[in-house]
């Protein structure tokens, strides 16, 4: 009697509050997507104003996604010990810090102090990742979850999509990372050009500072309303045991590859069309056209997540793999528009991919599946560390046949593709499973 009567003074007002704090929890995938996208527009800017070769910029990359790699089990834990609204305001603040951070490294002139803000920019984001995955999931009724988990992904890419646009207006077109020459340059004269140029740099991570700082303050007005229960954190104990079941392992390699190549590509796009023998237009404009290939990930997450209704979610990541490493290797081997419309037209090839290795990487786990779900996040790491390969070998053979290296990662993504097709593991996956159109 007690329980019909909490259900009856709860009913009214569960859904309001579901269907606003899944509004809110949409808005911080569009965020993260937004704020990570802006890298790009970054990179060619900090190149130019410190003299950098392909590898020393690189490490902007390298600082962003290690954090993922030393986060996302520690936040894992904090998720299990203060829940999902709580974790989510941390991961705001902290995501905000990194973005206020860029301010000092502007004023100073200073390439580490733009590392450092990066690198702690990404420790917020790698706490939202982790809790905000699995809080849009129990936001409503569980046979909507995936087409709850598809919304967000969208606006996750709608994100990436408006991000290089923002980027190229407010860091890129300006002076213009061209139109810094240091060569010859005194030291006095070198920093005060750098802190001058740097402040460019500083309007669009306040703005999103501020926008982290008053939803975090939306959240922490609905944290009474986490009831859900987050669940108890995974112990590494297990993590051996779950990574020795093949389809899991390979699986974790090619989340890995897979965001190596993404961020690659996307890392040395502006300078890539920059080039004489591709485009050869200014980098505002080549910031602007980033947004194509971000956009192209966009489109596909809808068409990908019809298609694998009727086709076997392992074949389709084959598929585009193959057509992600052939568009690649023709820019590579190409110039001017041919080169320019494969290298952008990769975005849509990868559009399925994350969330179906994924959940092809998940089959048969069963209540391994959150110690899995950990392993694959840290996996994210690969955004570190092969777009620090493909920097050295840019420096080395040049842009064009650096992009050889992503286009080897997408040839492991579709091997993988078709393993699972054809039962990796054990587990055949089928074309009619809802858990695999996510993408």
């Amino acid at each position: 009697m007690t329980d019909a009567a909490a259900q009856r003074r709860a009913s009214p007002q569960m859904p309001k509050i579901e269907k606003g704090m899944l509004y809110l929890v949409v808005f911080l995938f569009f965020a993260w997507g937004f704020s990570t996208v802006l890298l790009d527009s970054l990179i060619p800017k900090l190149k130019s104003l410190f003299a950098l070769n392909y590898a020393e910029v690189m490490l902007t990359q390298f600082c962003f996604f290690l954090s993922y790699f030393l986060f996302s089990m520690p936040a894992a834990v904090v998720l299990s010990k203060i829940g999902y609204v709580k974790s989510i305001v941390l991961g705001l603040i902290v995501m905000a810090t990194g973005c206020l951070l860029i301010s000092p490294a502007a004023m100073t002139g200073i390439y580490p102090g733009f590392l450092i803000a990066l690198f702690v920019m990404a420790a917020g984001i790698t706490m939202l990742q982790v809790a905000a995955n699995p809080f849009i999931a129990v936001l409503g009724p569980e046979r909507d979850s995936s087409s709850r988990l598809t919304l967000a992904q969208a606006f996750n890419s709608l994100g990436t999509t408006i991000g290089p646009q923002i980027g190229a207006a407010f860091i890129l077109s300006q002076s213009g990372p061209a139109s810094v020459d240091t060569n010859g340059m005194s030291a006095p004269a070198l920093a005060a050009l750098r802190i001058q140029e740097a402040h460019d740099l500083q309007i669009p991570f306040i703005a999103i500072a501020l926008t982290l700082v008053l939803v975090a303050a939306i959240f922490w007005q609905h944290r009474k309303a986490d009831t859900a229960a987050a669940g108890a954190a995974t112990g590494l104990r297990s993590s051996g045991r779950v990574l020795a079941k093949p389809r899991l392992a390979i699986g974790t390699l090619c989340i890995f590859v897979y965001v190596g190549a993404e961020v690659s590509i996307g890392s040395v796009m502006i300078n890539y069309l920059m080039q004489g023998s591709v485009l050869g237009i200014s980098a505002a404009q080549a910031g602007k056209l980033v947004s194509l290939y971000w956009g192209g990930a966009m489109i596909g997450r809808f068409v990908g997540s019809a298609v694998m209704r009727r086709i076997p979610p392992g074949l389709v990541l084959a598929g585009c793999a193959f057509g992600a490493a052939t568009l690649a290797t023709l820019s590579s081997t190409s110039v001017g528009m041919i080169a320019a419309t494969a290298i952008i037209a990769v975005g849509l090839c990868n559009s399925i991919m994350f969330p179906t290795i994924f959940t092809l990487a998940l089959e048969g786990l069963g209540e391994d599946k959150p110690t899995g779900s950990g392993i694959l996040c840290m996996a994210i790491v690969g955004g570190a560390i092969i777009p620090e390969i493909t920097g050295f070998a840019a420096d080395a053979v040049g842009l064009s046949l650096a992009l050889f290296i992503p286009a080897a990662c997408y040839l492991v993504i579709a091997t993988y593709g078709l393993l699972a097709w054809r039962g990796l593991g054990g587990v055949a996956h089928l074309p009619d499973r809802r858990e695999s159109s996510l993408g």
